[in-house]
């Protein structure tokens, strides 16, 4: 059975007790209606706010899944490993222990899409590629008419909608299986593999829009 995984940015801040969360994770095992699992907050630095927009240049982040609103639990934490070009990161459980990694290889590090691998114990790397190369030789032929896409709304009264953006689905394969697939409609991680864990699954589906390019508005970016 499929399960699915959303990220769901909240339009009105959702103001807690220890201040405002910026996301919510709903999950559906494809039995019924989704349901919210987890409430997604960056994890600040001593600096604050500005020490981890300054930090997630280099593609660090920290953030934490809390199990209600009330912080009386967190579901995992995400830790920087390594930034910058190669970036790795720890999925880790309510007790400290480790979840599995999530590796995000910049394009045309090890090869010509972002590579993102999924590692998990006693299981084989799940490695994944953002966008097909069709698509993305699509999107490199039609750049040069983007400053048109983007500028033309904002003088007819809105763009109505979101910014055009890259491809962005992701399809993990392991051991000839797709374990994984991210599709960008959405924000929407899909679970294929029934020994995988929903909270590592959760925290990726997390990670990733937080990665969304320029024309993008990654959760973690807002500055309040």
């Amino acid at each position: 059975m499929t399960s699915t995984l959303k990220l769901r940015a909240l339009r009105r801040l959702r103001t807690a007790p220890g201040g405002q969360f910026d996301c919510q994770i709903d999950f559906s095992d494809g039995s019924g209606a989704s349901r919210p699992v987890a409430h997604v907050e960056r994890e600040l630095p001593p600096g604050g706010i500005p020490a981890y927009l300054a930090a997630r240049k280099s593609g660090a982040r920290s953030f934490v899944l809390w199990a209600d609103e009330e912080r009386r639990g967190r579901v995992v934490s995400l830790v920087t490993l390594t930034a910058g070009r190669r970036a790795q990161f720890e999925v880790l459980g309510p007790g400290g222990e480790s979840l599995g990694r999530i590796t995000r290889d910049k394009a045309f590090s090890r090869g010509l899409r972002t590579r993102w691998t999924v590692s998990r114990p006693a299981a084989p790397d799940a490695v994944g590629y953002k966008g097909r190369l069709c698509w993305w030789c699509l999107w490199w032929l039609c750049t040069p008419l983007l400053p048109f896409v983007v500028i033309v709304p904002l003088f007819s009264g809105g763009i109505g909608g979101d910014f055009p953006r890259g491809p962005r689905r992701i399809k993990w394969r392991a051991g000839g299986r797709i374990p994984l697939e991210f599709r960008s409609s959405g924000d929407t991680l899909r679970m294929k593999a029934p020994d995988l864990d929903w909270r590592l699954g959760a925290a990726l589906a997390a990670l990733i829009p937080s990665f969304d390019g320029w024309i993008g508005d990654p959760w973690d970016s807002r500055t309040d």
